[in-house]
């Protein structure tokens, strides 16, 4: 009888542990991604998500200086290339083992919160994450970006020398020493996705792609199995954007007048590069596929208020343009078809707000 009263105070010490994130366990992980080119407004949702959610970490997974997060809070902007959103909130913010650091731009960026009074103690970064050097940077001004429109911080030379295993980890630098990570998760989890599904190394529009896999289940790479993700967030725009070449989104996609307003109104420039995004209707069939591929079950689309201030709105669906007399229109022909086509989406966001979305959680 002795037995059984103590498993039961055992079983209730261990769940007010577990609720209260001490006991070194994950209860349960949400992951964010981009279900188009990146630049999909996944910043807003994971600032939104760390600020609401109660996580105790927000982790990147994939990805370097490369990508950018615009978060707006209080009407003050902020931009970060490679430290996860949850440092905004308070939250330990982890850059994991499958991302590539340059040491200048982390520490860079260090200093850009330190000045806005930021808490950077709680920025950690894997002592297995790979580090971006100078030669990195270099090759791919030669290469990559004259070639397929990188970005040039030298992403693709440094995963190319990991998986050669030619790479340098951080853990070789002391500079990140008071920065390591211990590779424990416990608690609630958030893992913000960098770029989009059709950058993915596997999946997008080869070799226009990134150096990293941009799906959910790239987030396990922090350490947890696929069992403990209970929400995939998916993010998308009413209207497709691309930063870089592609075949797919041609130059002369920024002379056509309808779309040159788009950029102007939605001011899409690149958060990392500062250059234009080229614009193009919304690929529905494309935002349907990145849904099935993610698992995606909360979708969020983005910008709204863009196309209903422009009074114009189009989509291209089973590739014919099709045009609608009101967003109500054209969000009740997105529903219908995502809703007969997506088994696993259970909600679906539109938003006109840099800030928040409504009901996300």
């Amino acid at each position: 009888m002795a037995g059984f009263f103590g498993w039961i105070l055992i079983h209730y010490i261990y769940n007010i542990y577990n609720e209260k994130g001490i006991k070194m366990d994950i209860k349960y992980v949400d992951v964010c991604c981009g279900l188009a080119w990146g630049d999909e407004g996944k910043g807003k949702i994971v600032s939104q998500l760390a600020r609401d959610g109660g996580y105790n970490f927000v982790c990147r997974w994939a990805g370097g200086d490369n990508a950018g997060h615009t978060i707006k809070i209080k009407n003050k902007v902020y931009a970060t290339h490679l430290i996860p959103s949850g440092v905004f909130f308070g939250v330990t913010s982890i850059i994991g083992p499958g991302c590539v650091v340059n040491k200048e731009s982390f520490q860079k960026e260090l200093t850009y919160l330190k000045h806005l009074g930021f808490d950077t103690s709680l920025v950690k970064v894997s002592p297995k994450a790979h580090l971006v050097l100078n030669h990195h940077i270099s090759e791919d001004l030669e290469k990559q970006h004259k070639t397929q429109g990188s970005t040039a911080r030298g992403i693709a030379p440094a995963y190319r020398d990991k998986y050669a295993r030619a790479g340098h980890r951080v853990e070789e630098d002391s500079f990140f020493d008071k920065y390591l990570w211990d590779e424990k998760l416990r608690g609630k989890v958030l893992c913000e996705g960098a770029q989009g599904v059709w950058l993915d190394i596997d999946h997008g529009n080869y070799p226009y792609v990134t150096s990293s896999s941009t799906l959910p289940y790239g987030a396990c790479s922090l350490g947890f199995p696929p069992q403990k993700i209970r929400k995939i967030f998916g993010a998308a725009k009413i209207y497709d954007t691309r930063s870089g070449s592609d075949p797919l989104f041609p130059e002369t996609l920024i002379e056509d007048p309808e779309l040159k307003q788009i950029i102007e109104k939605g001011r899409e420039f690149g958060t990392t590069t500062g250059r234009v995004r080229k614009v193009n209707w919304l690929n529905l069939d494309k935002l349907i596929e990145a849904i099935i591929l993610t698992g995606t079950g909360i979708l969020i689309i983005s910008k709204v208020d863009i196309l209903e201030d422009l009074d114009k709105f189009k989509l291209t669906y089973e590739s014919k343009l099709i045009e609608f007399s009101s967003l109500d229109d054209m969000i009740m022909f997105i529903n219908y078809h995502v809703r007969n086509q997506c088994k696993y989406v259970k909600k679906l966001l539109y938003s006109d707000n840099p800030e928040e979305v409504p009901s996300l959680l």
